[in-house]
């Protein structure tokens, strides 16, 4: 697949374009597997399985599948973090050409309802401790079969029998029966089973459902093929300039988002490559991770970088096996990179945190920083066989570089539609004159002469106050230069005469309290390089600021609380 790119000029060891395989996810993993077979596919708390193993196991799932009845094109939906049995689930649902719905087991009971009826699941896999609020819904849903496993069943020896007996021992475990069945007997049944499993599906077979982040308008459940995840997976390979086999992945960011499926999980076995599981963030847990793991990879949202910046015992840690940092799902200030760049920098890494963008809507990322050079406040250049363009936001006009408007993308990551939504399709699908179809991604960006994207705003995001045009990105890089500014979101309030005026909620680092003696430096700094129209009327300080599901600043729950209203 060949799509004209803008640019010609050349980074690194990237090609322009690449070939895909017309074929399943699992069936590249299967290569994978039969290159190195004794390499371990994953780690899950010093547990693990070879790829011989772990290949085997995915075909045991898939044949117990067949055996409760789900079939090709089925919908099931994986309610879990990043476990191994997530993992075997998903590529188990891959072979037998069936459907996986990704879904957060944070969230909401109604919130799960409607994920599992809008996608017509017929079964659900989750953890034993969400047991009961799937119990509870199920028989509102098409859903027939439950399947439940517990943490434990991804540990072995010392590691599983301490689990269970610390926070094993407060989760109630169903047995199999009647429409729940356990993890381990639903592998029993696959034993047993000699129904046909494989369907050889191809490239644009629907092969999954994630959903948007819901940091803005309504979460909508998003369409995905085989060539979506595997072009995403050999494109990452090529832009990242740095995948090896052998190596180890820091998979810390959730299989039910597209940063970590995509990313963290795909392209590592596809690789050949170790997924290092990490079912909960937790910052001591972290260090205690990079310190004793030493991966190869790691890659994560912003607040991931701040979480590191504020780890404790760690003067020590080692940094200098990293072969390449990687952050997405959210924007990285200009303030934070050089913060992280310094972080790794003084831990003996020679690697700089490399910025990429993208949407689910296109899997996860499809522009990203080269290896060796980047342009300050630039999200990188488009990955092999993806096309940019800045267009006018009404007319879709192609405007000329260094014009501010929407970007939009065209390539093979490019999600189906949106599951079950015309409407909302349509207004982010379109067909230019140029014969592609383009996602509209709803974002400000521009485009240098060198191809370098620069991404501005939500579009959405955007505060008009007396008339001028301001962007919240712009001020909290101005706010977290402050050296005791580690997080800040500015956004929009209401006011009578000028419709909004500015307000900014900043957390300070190393959990410091805001004393006057802060604030009013803080101010004095904000005046020095913040424009007079555009400069906060309000400060708010808080220990911590909201955050989506994934880990993204929620501001719109800060928006809802200073009385904005959202569709």
């Amino acid at each position: 697949m060949s799509i004209k790119k803008p640019w010609l000029k050349s980074y690194g060891n990237i090609p322009h374009n690449l070939e895909y395989p017309d074929c399943s996810m699992v069936k590249l993993v299967f290569a994978a597997a039969e290159k190195l077979p004794n390499v371990r596919a994953y780690d899950f708390f010093g547990s693990g399985k070879s790829y011989r193993d772990f290949t085997e196991e995915i075909r045991l799932c898939a044949r117990g599948l067949t055996d409760i009845g789900v079939k090709k094109a089925d919908r099931v939906t994986i309610c879990m973090p990043n476990t191994p049995q997530a993992v075997i689930m998903f590529y188990a649902l891959n072979l037998m050409g069936a459907v996986a719905n990704m879904v957060h087991p944070l969230s909401a009971q109604e919130e799960l309802a409607h994920f599992i009826s809008s996608s017509r699941s017929v079964a659900v896999l989750t953890l034993d401790q969400f047991a009961d609020k799937l119990i509870e819904i199920m028989p509102r849903t098409e859903a027939k079969t439950l399947i439940l496993t517990g943490a434990d069943n991804g540990l072995t020896g010392i590691r599983k029998f301490v689990y269970r007996r610390t926070k094993g021992r407060k989760i109630h475990k169903h047995p199999s029966g009647r429409d729940i069945l356990r993890y381990e007997d639903l592998l029993k049944r696959g034993k047993n089973c000699t129904g046909e499993y494989d369907a050889q599906t191809r490239g644009d077979d629907i092969a999954a459902i994630l959903y948007s982040g819901g940091t803005s308008g309504t979460t909508k459940g998003i369409l995905l093929t085989n060539l979506n995840f595997n072009a995403l997976s050999m494109q990452t390979i090529a832009a990242g300039d740095c995948v090896e086999e052998k190596t180890k992945m820091l998979a810390i960011m959730p299989v039910f988002h597209g940063f970590g499926l995509g990313v963290c999980i795909h392209t590592t076995l596809v690789s050949s490559a170790t997924a290092i599981l990490v079912p909960q963030f937790n910052i001591k847990a972290y260090a205690k991770i990079l310190r004793k793991k030493k991966p190869h990879y790691i890659a994560g949202v912003p607040t991931l970088y701040e979480a590191m910046l504020r780890m404790d015992g760690i003067e020590n840690l080692d940094m200098s096996q990293l072969k390449g940092v990687f952050s997405g799902g959210d924007s990285l200030t200009v303030e934070l990179k050089r913060k992280v760049d310094l972080f790794l920098k003084q831990h003996g890494s020679a690697e700089q945190v490399r910025e990429g963008y993208g949407l689910t809507e296109c899997v996860t990322a499809s522009c990203l920083t080269p290896r060796t050079f980047h342009k300050e406040g630039s999200i990188g250049i488009p990955y092999p066989d993806m096309s940019y363009k800045i267009v006018k936001q009404d007319t879709g006009e192609n405007l000329p570089y260094g014009e501010e408007g929407e970007i939009v993308i065209s390539g093979p990551t490019v999600m189906v539609s949106y599951d079950n939504n015309i409407e909302e399709t349509e207004k982010t699908l379109k067909t230019h004159a140029d014969g592609n179809i383009w996602l509209h991604t709803g974002d400000l960006g521009i485009m240098d002469e060198d191809g370098f994207v620069y991404f501005r705003q939500r579009i959405k995001r955007m505060i008009i106050s007396s008339g001028y045009s301001i962007y919240p990105t712009q001020l909290e890089n101005a706010i977290e230069a402050h050296e005791k500014v580690l997080i800040s979101c500015v956004i929009g309030i209401p006011d009578e005469y000028r419709k909004q005026k500015i307000k900014a909620y900043i957390t300070l680092r190393d959990g410091q309290e805001a004393t006057e003696e802060i604030k009013a430096s803080i101010i004095e700094h904000c005046k020095k390089n913040i424009a007079k129209y555009a400069m906060p009327s309000e400060f708010e300080y808080r220990k911590e600021l909201p955050r989506t599901l994934v880990g993204k600043v929620a501001y719109i729950e800060l928006e809802k609380e200073a009385g904005m209203t959202h569709e």
